[in-house]
């Protein structure tokens, strides 16, 4: 039998039974309170008739009229309710004797016969009310005993579906379940064996069925191309660069998830579409096939410049290589073109290490620049009339001095061209170091430049400064970059005042300058690289402010400005005691 006529003949059986106790509940119930309802009319009332006629007739020997008048009232009123046998004769009894007493009112006789005659009517009704109150208890008897059987039966037939109806279904959904995880485990020869005929018969039916043309499949050449198929398309899915299948007619057979994520759309967009219909709204779908849509498909492995694309929230450079995919069918000795493959190798590191090369060129080209100049402007100094006249071998050795400088510039140069720098970090020998010696060396080396422009240097420095964590070096070159920026941006005869003071467990250098300052829009750009104010006539890179904060970073330091228009510029960086 199946599930759901067994569900259908339980749950309706029970139903039908359900109705039948409220059925046979509702009839005994209506039974009950009709017995009940016939004493209260038929035999309560006589009663209460015959008391007050009773009542009425002790009165006759008072007031007379009145009581007279109480029992016709309750005698007519009991003339209308006779329900019992006999209950008749003894009322007409008593209306003819009433009749009688009404002629002679002090007849005791007659008044003891009506006593009589009322006490046979009480008489006839208490034994009907007797008679009918065991009617009721045999009423209400039967009720219980139907109701128990109905009941009986409700509770073994919901028994019933309680104790079988769980297993007849849990049970084959239990075994159907432990076999599905055995066929998820690549176990397809696991079968049903439950043959009901119902539902779940069925179901294993179809379920063995499933599994043996999983087995079938399983065991078939169609399985491992399938599998090899997967194996490839999570090879390509894990690898880091870009890749997008086509095939001979651009139809896009496939493409990885890095692909997806530089292109901005989702595999269900892709796969399946033409490369040409995409790039009708992508930009960068057009850019990769632009050249195949001009020349057509490029010789295996060629690659083309790289292409500069904005991924993983930075710009990223990828290498484009258009990999041709022929395949000779058997029996023939020509190939033919079934598609192409376009891998955009991810180049970036070794963009940002070529940076990185780039801005330690510039790095060291302006630090090898001061000292170089300083020299040259020494050797001019030396040349002038006013240092002191030279003899010929002075100036001979003078000569020297300056082919040595020149060719220094190009041996450095041609040695920076040469390197290979794999990183652009800069590398620092950080002891302990004097900060009066840093100050002293380096306003040794701006005098001559300020005394150029009568430039007063005035030094304060705090007594007792313990000694600083840095490289005395670079740190030396940071404050000669101020001081000689002070100089730059300073009138003639003005002063540019130095500081060393104590800021916590800080020393604090700064380098204060009364030139025209800067604006405030552009203080949070003076330490870019490559930044000039706007509207400076200077000479420069724009690298030495940058190079002093990587300097002074690099230190465990921090460096800043303040500055206002016409006010001049306060330049200062602070670096940890020793």
């Amino acid at each position: 039998m199946r599930i759901k006529t067994k569900l259908n003949l339980g749950v309706g059986l029970l139903f039908v039974m359900i109705i039948i106790l409220t059925l046979v509940s509702a009839f005994y119930i209506f039974s009950i309170k009709k017995d009940t309802e016939n004493i209260l009319k038929a035999n309560y009332n006589t009663l209460e008739y015959s008391r007050n006629m009773l009542h009425s007739l002790d009165e006759i020997n008072g007031d007379e009229g009145k009581a007279i008048v109480m029992f016709e009232t309750n005698l007519n009123k009991q003339n209308k309710n006779v329900t019992e046998v006999g209950e008749r004769d003894a009322t007409r009894n008593l209306q003819k004797t009433f009749a009688l007493l009404k002629e002679n009112k002090k007849s005791e006789a007659l008044k003891n016969q009506i006593r009589l005659d009322i006490f046979e009517i009480m008489k006839l009704n208490m034994n009907a009310i007797k008679q009918k109150s065991d009617i009721a208890n045999r009423t209400a008897e039967t009720a219980n005993m139907w109701i128990a059987i109905t009941g009986t039966l409700c509770f073994l037939i919901a028994f019933n579906l309680l104790v079988n109806l769980p297993n007849n279904i849990a049970n084959p959904i239990k075994e159907l379940t432990a076999s599905i995880k055995e066929i998820a485990n690549k176990n397809y020869s696991e079968r049903v064996h439950f043959m009901n005929h119902n539902e779940f018969g069925d179901l294993a039916k179809s379920f063995n069925t499933m599994a043996q043309k999983l087995e079938e499949y399983h065991n078939s050449n169609l399985y491992k191309l399938s599998f090899e198929k997967k194996r490839l398309e999570t090879l390509i899915n894990n690898m880091h660069d870009p890749i997008i299948g086509l095939d001979n007619q651009g139809l896009i057979l496939f493409v990885n998830d890095e692909a997806l994520k530089i292109i901005g759309l989702k595999s269900e967009d892709v796969l399946g579409k033409t490369a040409m219909s995409l790039a009708l709204t992508n930009d960068l779908m057009k850019s990769l096939i632009s050249k195949k849509l001009e020349i057509g498909s490029k010789t295996s492995g060629q690659k083309e410049p790289p292409m500069k694309i904005f991924a993983d929230g930075k710009e990223s450079y990828f290498e484009k290589e258009n990999v041709n995919i022929t395949i000779q069918p058997t029996g023939e000795y020509q190939t033919i073109n079934i598609g192409d493959v376009i891998i955009l190798r991810n180049i970036t590191p070794f963009k940002e290490l070529d940076f990185a090369k780039t801005n330690f060129i510039a790095t060291i080209s302006h630090e090898l620049k001061t000292p170089i100049s300083a020299i040259k402007f020494s050797l001019h100094l030396l040349e002038r009339q006013q240092t002191g006249i030279l003899n010929d071998e002075q100036k001979h050795l003078i000569e020297s001095i300056k082919e040595d400088s020149e060719r220094l510039l190009k041996i450095t140069g041609e040695l920076l061209e040469l390197s290979q720098v794999e990183t652009g970090n800069i590398q620092l020998n950080i002891e302990k170091s004097d900060p009066y010696q840093i100050v002293h060396f380096a306003t040794e080396a701006i005098k001559v430049q300020a005394e150029q422009k009568q430039i007063e240097l005035l030094v304060e420095t705090d007594a007792g400064l313990p000694m600083v964590k840095a490289d005395s070096e670079k740190t030396s070159w940071v404050l000669i970059n101020f001081l000689t920026n002070a100089i730059r941006y300073s009138s003639e005869k003005s002063m540019i005042k130095v500081k060393l003071e104590s800021d916590g467990n800080q020393i604090l250098f700064t380098v204060v300058d009364t030139g025209k300052g800067i604006d405030k829009r552009y203080l949070s750009k003076v330490f870019d690289k490559y930044f000039q104010i706007p509207g400076s006539h200077k000479a420069g890179t724009g690298l030495g402010l940058a190079i002093s904060k990587e300097f002074i970073e690099a230190q465990g330091g921090t460096i800043g400005v303040e500055s206002e228009l016409g006010l001049g510029s306060t330049f200062y960086f602070k670096l940890l005691s020793a």
